[in-house]
């Protein structure tokens, strides 16, 4: 059984999909907690508090049956990461397997965000996925300030302006495009063919997919143990 944990309601339809899709045969189940998004934007930064509440919510899912969690935030992935020693079961980052994919894949990488909160996480894991795999990446960081707060208000049509000009015109001369956060991936399929340069990567169906390999893989060792 998959726990997904997020920090906005809106995601929970587009990740149930995923897991319909590329989980048929799994049970999954969703917890929900906007405080962990709104403290992280409210202090500019993953708080340790935070870092504990997030915990806490792996471990109520674990008590709940689960047999891994996919946190689907970016902003808090260092917490994710800080979960990741503490608990005898995966706990995985929703832009863990997009990261691994795109230093594998180029040089020069463009990543685009709608909050700095997600932006330097994005930024840290590239780096560090990019050092283990013995890689060198250059990256070029864009991140549409304006484009969040537009969402908020619920003018959907700014926010996606602002992030269909990054996509087209603010990262041309990228190999390669990342989205930083999750909720940005219905933007790029609203442009029409070859108007982005670059190939882009976002985390949902990576992570769901990654999530499946790591499901598979708990039930072959249970096979062989039993």
């Amino acid at each position: 059984m998959l726990a997904l944990i997020h920090t906005s309601p809106t995601l929970t339809p587009a990740f149930a999909a995923l897991c319909r899709e590329h989980l048929p045969e799994a049970k999954f189940f969703h917890i929900v907690d906007e405080s962990l998004i709104q403290d992280t934007i409210r202090a500019g930064h993953l708080r340790k508090v935070t870092m504990r509440r997030l915990v806490d919510q792996i471990a109520s899912a674990e008590d709940a049956g689960a047999d891994a969690v996919l946190v689907t935030c970016s902003s808090i992935g260092p917490g994710v990461t800080l979960a990741q020693q503490l608990f005898d079961f995966p706990v995985l980052r929703i832009d863990e397997a997009m990261a691994e994919r795109a230093v594998r894949q180029a040089h020069k990488i463009g990543v685009l965000a709608t909050l700095s909160t997600t932006l330097e996480p994005t930024m840290a894991l590239l780096r560090q996925k990019a050092a283990a795999a013995g890689r060198e990446v250059e990256l070029k960081e864009c991140l549409c300030a304006a484009a969040f707060p537009a969402v908020l208000a619920g003018d959907t049509e700014t926010h996606d302006r602002l992030l269909r000009k990054a996509l087209t015109e603010d990262l041309d001369g990228v190999d390669l495009i990342v989205l930083a956060q999750a909720s940005m991936a219905r933007v790029v399929d609203t442009l029409p063919k070859g108007a982005i340069k670059a190939p882009v990567l976002s985390s949902p169906t990576l992570a769901v997919q990654h999530a499946r390999e790591v499901l598979l893989a708990l039930n072959a060792a249970e096979r062989r143990s039993a």
